[in-house]
């Protein structure tokens, strides 16, 4: 059984990110958690008008993570995120973005996230190398990642954390409407 991945993930300009972490602790071998989308965060930002910055999340995702604190190399995980959900708190703003001038979420439904590399930088943190995919475009993002904790949730399931942030440009993705005009890269 999976156990519980709780998380919060920032990503500034465009869209997702989680990712993997070393623990400080040693176990006998890779643990799978599954991520907990009630205590987890997919959060992006992105400058308007060259002003301030706009604010919105997506409510709906899934993904697994192995964790080997052993080796971390030996470390992976995979996400998926429902375009659909993209929540800004208005409504008109979040159909423009589900629309083929951003999203496209009715060709492209699903944003992923699959590791290719994980390697440790210290006993918190890890850098992960992987293949981000949003609107049939993938590309490959490097992040690092931050260990926040590990314990157990009410029900006595084992949980642990991680967060990272980072930026990428979404002009990469073929998402240019607005560019550098109404919009950030």
């Amino acid at each position: 059984m999976a156990k519980r991945f709780q998380t919060r993930f920032w990503a500034h300009v465009a869209i997702l990110s989680t990712l993997v972490g070393s623990l400080q602790s040693v176990q006998a071998q890779a643990v799978t958690y599954r991520i907990d989308p009630v205590h987890s965060f997919i959060v992006f930002r992105v400058k308007h008008l060259n002003t301030g910055f706009a604010y919105g999340r997506f409510n709906s995702f899934t993904g697994t993570m192995v964790v080997d604190e052993r080796n971390p190399a030996n470390s992976s995980i995979e996400l998926e995120i429902d375009a659909n959900s993209v929540d800004t708190g208005n409504s008109q703003r979040d159909d423009h973005l589900r629309n083929p001038d951003f999203f496209n979420a009715r060709q492209f439904p699903k944003i992923t996230f699959k590791s290719t590399r994980v390697r440790k930088i210290s006993n918190n943190t890890v850098e992960v190398q992987g293949n981000l995919t949003m609107r049939g475009v993938t590309r490959p993002i490097t992040v690092r990642v931050e260990f926040t904790g590990k314990g157990r949730n009410q029900r006595g399931q084992e949980i642990i954390g991680f967060e990272t942030t980072f930026t990428i440009r979404r002009s990469q993705f073929n998402i240019n409407y607005g560019l550098n005009v109404a919009l950030a890269d």
